[in-house]
């Protein structure tokens, strides 16, 4: 993938939208991973309704499955437009991570604050070809994750931020 594909720039400024940053997306493979996990989820709820419905018919198991049917409409609706709000973009001395379509955060880690870089993928981001960078900071409320990375752009995200943190944490 080409940083011409992954770049999304903003030309609104804000405190969502640094001026002059390009921003880096996220696989699409991240809505794949999201809606399976959504899916399995609520299939694991629908089961024993349906159990329910066989054995002791009522109108309230239908009223379940219905709600359960509209909260994986909505989930297919949203979660495409959750995952092209993620972005992330490196500046020179920190790196920002911009997540949300109603409720947005902009995560902004310097570098010299970075302790360590974590790379993790499960089983299934594992088949989707996609992995989860975290980064951990002396702060225990630092929610820096970028989920949905290609493996190659993780490994280099991860390379480049931990040789970045060691260098401004050798200045200090």
């Amino acid at each position: 993938m080409t940083d011409s594909d992954r770049a999304l720039t903003r030309d609104a400024a804000g405190p969502f939208d640094p001026p002059g940053i390009v921003w880096s997306r996220v696989s699409p493979r991240l809505i794949t991973a999201r809606l399976l996990s959504t899916v399995i989820t609520l299939a694991v709820l629908a089961v024993p309704v349906v159990v329910l419905a066989i054995l002791f018919p009522h109108w309230w198991q239908w009223l379940v499955l219905g709600v359960l049917a509209l909260i994986a409409l909505w989930a297919l609706l949203l979660v495409p437009r959750q995952v092209r709000a993620i972005g992330y973009a490196e500046r020179d001395d920190d790196l920002l991570i911009r997540k949300g379509i109603m409720f947005r955060s902009l995560v902004v880690v310097p570098y010299g604050r970075m302790q360590y870089v974590d790379v993790q993928a499960g089983p299934l981001a594992r088949k989707l070809r996609i992995a989860q960078i975290q980064l951990h900071t002396a702060s225990a409320s630092t929610d820096a994750t970028i989920d949905g990375l290609e493996p190659a752009e993780a490994d280099r995200l991860r390379d480049r931020l931990a040789s970045r943190g060691e260098a401004r944490l050798a200045g200090l």
